[in-house]
C-alpha cells in the first residue's frame, strides 16, 4: 500500500466517524481610512543595496551592567528585568541602573527583515485595518483569504501543491510527527497499533526538541517506536535501511527534516536494534542551527530512491536564505523534487512569526486534523 492511498484510507475513516474538518477562508473587511495608516518614512514597498540604520537595530540589544556580569559568571537566573519608575516609562528609560549594548550574533533573524521599514509597515497597516487576534481557532473562524494566500505562496515557495501555516516551526513539527503517527493509528486492525502496524522512526543524533518532543507524544500514542542513528551518518543509515524487515519506517533528522516512508511494496527494516513496525519514514535536518552543517542531500535523495521511502525536512533555518529563490536547502542542492514534506518556519529569516508544513495535497488533509 502507497503511502498516499493509506493518508486516503485514513481519511476515509475520519470522514466516516465525522470526525472530518475543513478550513473555511472568512474573508476580512477594511473598514479603516487609509490617511490614518501609519508612515515609515515613504519606504513602502522599497527594497535597497546595502545596510541600512535598520540592519543595525535588527542585532544591537542592551542589556543591563548586572545582568551582563551575571551572564560572564554564569550566575543562574529567572529573566528578571528591572522595571523603570513610572516618569522613567514615561521619558522611555529602560531603568536608573547603568546598561550595556551589546551586538547579538546568536539570532536567527538572518536578513534583517524584523526591523526592515517595509515589513514594519505592512505589520503595521494590517493591525490597522484588521485589528489584533485571530478571533478563534483556525478550524472555527480563525482563518482567513490573507492565511489562505500566505499558504500559498509558501507552497510556491517550497514547490509543493499545498501548505498548512501553524502557529509555529516548534508546533509544526509537533503536527507532522503526530499526524503521521495518527496515520498508522486510522489504518490500524485495533484501537491501538499491533507492533508490525507501527511506524518505525531512526532519528538524527542532534534533532531538534520539536521533533522529539512530537516523537515522544507519538510515542505515547503508541504509533511510533524510535531509534536513533549517528548525526548525518548516511553509511549508518543505509546500513539501518538495508537491514529493515518491516514495511513502514522512519528516519529523523534535524534542522530540515526529511521524513521517509515508503511509496510501495515492503520494504526490509532498521537493525540493530531491530524494530517491528509497519511504516518507513525518514525526517533529516537540512541545516543545523548548532553545528551550521548541512544534511547531505543528495546522498538522502540517493536512498530515498533506492530504499522507496517519503522524505520529510525541517528547513528552519535554510528558507529565505538558502537557494537562488530563496527556496531553501533542497533548491539549493537541486533536491526539490524528492521532498516530499517541508516543514519551516517564519521566525528567522522572514523575520515574523509562525510555522508552516508544505505538501502534496493527500497529506495535507492530514496535516489539518493534527495542528
Amino acid at each position: 500500500m502507497k503511502w498516499d492511498e493509506w493518508v486516503e484510507a485514513a481519511l476515509s475513516k475520519l470522514e466516516s466517524s465525522k470526525l472530518l474538518r475543513s478550513l473555511r477562508p472568512i474573508n476580512v473587511s477594511n473598514n479603516i481610512n487609509n490617511n490614518n495608516a501609519p508612515n515609515f518614512g515613504g519606504y513602502d514597498q522599497q527594497v535597497f543595496d546595502g545596510l541600512r540604520e535598520w540592519d543595525r537595530a535588527s542585532v544591537e540589544v542592551q542589556i543591563s551592567e548586572s545582568t551582563f556580569h551575571d551572564w560572564l559568571n554564569e550566575v543562574p537566573s529567572r529573566g528578571y528585568v528591572s522595571v523603570p519608575r513610572s516618569n522613567e516609562a514615561n521619558e522611555g528609560h529602560l531603568s536608573s541602573h547603568p546598561h550595556r549594548k551589546l551586538l547579538l550574533f546568536s539570532g536567527n533573524d538572518y536578513l534583517g527583515l524584523s526591523a526592515h521599514p517595509t515589513v514594519r509597515m505592512a505589520a503595521a497597516k494590517a493591525a490597522e485595518e484588521h485589528g489584533m487576534g485571530p478571533r478563534g481557532s483556525a478550524l472555527i473562524c480563525g482563518y482567513t483569504d490573507y492565511h489562505q494566500r500566505l499558504e500559498a505562496c509558501l507552497a510556491e515557495l517550497k514547490k509543493k501543491e499545498d501548505c498548512l501555516l501553524c502557529p509555529t516551526g516548534f508546533a509544526a513539527n509537533m503536527a507532522v510527527m503526530v499526524a503521521i503517527g495518527s496515520v498508522a493509528s486510522l489504518v490500524s486492525s485495533g484501537k491501538i497499533p499491533q507492533r508490525a502496524e507501527k511506524v518505525a522512526v531512526f532519528s538524527d543524533a542532534l534533532n531538534h526538541a520539536s521533533i522529539i518532543d512530537g516523537l515522544r507524544l507519538a510515542e505515547r500514542l503508541h504509533c511510533v517506536e524510535t531509534s536513533v542513528y549517528q548525526h548525518c551518518n548516511m553509511s549508518h543509515l543505509d546500513a539501518l535501511l538495508s537491514n529493515c524487515t518491516l514495511t513502514k519506517k522512519v528516519v529523523v533528522t534535524d534542522r530540515s527534516v526529511f521524513v521517509a516512508l515508503p511509496l510501495d511494496g515492503v520494504i526490509t527494516g532498521f537493525s540493530p536494534p531491530f524494530v517491528s513496525a509497519a511504516f518507513m519514514l525518514f525526517f533529516v535536518g537540512s541545516l543545523f542551527s548548532m553545528d551550521g552543517d548541512f544534511a547531505p542531500m543528495v546522498e538522502l535523495a540517493r536512498l530515498r530512491k533506492k530504499h522507496g521511502f517519503l522524505l520529510v525536512i525541517d528547513d528552519a533555518h535554510g528558507t529565505f536564505v538558502c537557494g537562488r529563490g530563496g527556496g531553501g536547502v533542497a533548491e539549493e542542492f537541486g533536491c526539490e523534487d524528492d521532498v516530499d514534506l517541508c516543514i519551516g518556519t517564519l521566525s528567522k529569516a522572514a523575520g515574523c512569526c509562525g510555522g508552516f508544513i508544505a505538501c502534496r495535497i493527500p497529506m495535507d488533509s492530514d496535516m489539518h486534523m493534527n495542528s
